[in-house]
């Protein structure tokens, strides 16, 4: 069955086997996403359930605009953004104010991020703003597409591509330094 027609039967017979299925189907997923994004195994359990909770709570509300990997997606999405917001007392996240930012007129290309070393970029990642490595995994790990970043970070695919682009701007200035000190 695909995931709408599962959905549907939920709704109408509220068989627990529909649900069961569902989470069989997406919580690897939900948790692998939780975990790179929150980088701790017992928060990653923790968020998985609470937002298998939400899903459950909020399964009607599914309007099918988007895929429901989509939809399940961007709740995940937000609630580890969220949590990270409340642990860290950050208000703004994805501000678009740059401190100490290269000139974005040469545009980073694809190419070196792709290119670099498997450690190097466990370094950039870990070093990166969660805002930015969540892009970038949203992009290059997830193989999503604008227009699905977009909808999941209720902005347009404009706003989308220039977070985009100074993620990539800023992970290229952390590589930079870390083979600078490599080369030290």
């Amino acid at each position: 069955m695909r995931d709408a027609e599962v959905i549907h039967s939920y709704l109408s017979t509220q068989a627990t086997r529909c649900f069961d299925l569902l989470y069989s189907r997406y919580a690897t997923k939900i948790y692998s996403k939780c975990i790179s994004l929150l980088k701790d195994e017992a928060l990653a359990q923790d968020a998985t359930q609470e937002i298998f909770m939400k899903i459950f709570l909020n399964l009607s509300k599914f309007g099918e605009k988007a895929q429901f990997s989509t939809w399940i997606y961007s709740i995940t999405y937000n609630y580890c953004i969220d949590f990270l917001r409340r642990k860290k007392k950050q208000t703004d996240l994805f501000s678009d104010e740059m401190e100490k930012t290269p000139d974005l007129e040469d545009e980073v290309e694809d190419k070196a991020l792709l290119e670099m070393e498997i450690n190097q970029l466990k370094v950039v990642l870990e070093n990166i703003p969660t805002g930015d490595k969540a892009i970038l995994l949203m992009k290059y790990q997830d193989d999503m597409s604008i227009k699905d970043i977009a909808d999941t970070l209720d902005k347009t695919e404009s706003a989308v591509k220039m977070k985009l682009k100074r993620a990539k701007a800023k992970a290229q200035m952390i590589r930079d330094e870390i083979f600078q000190a490599e080369m030290a």
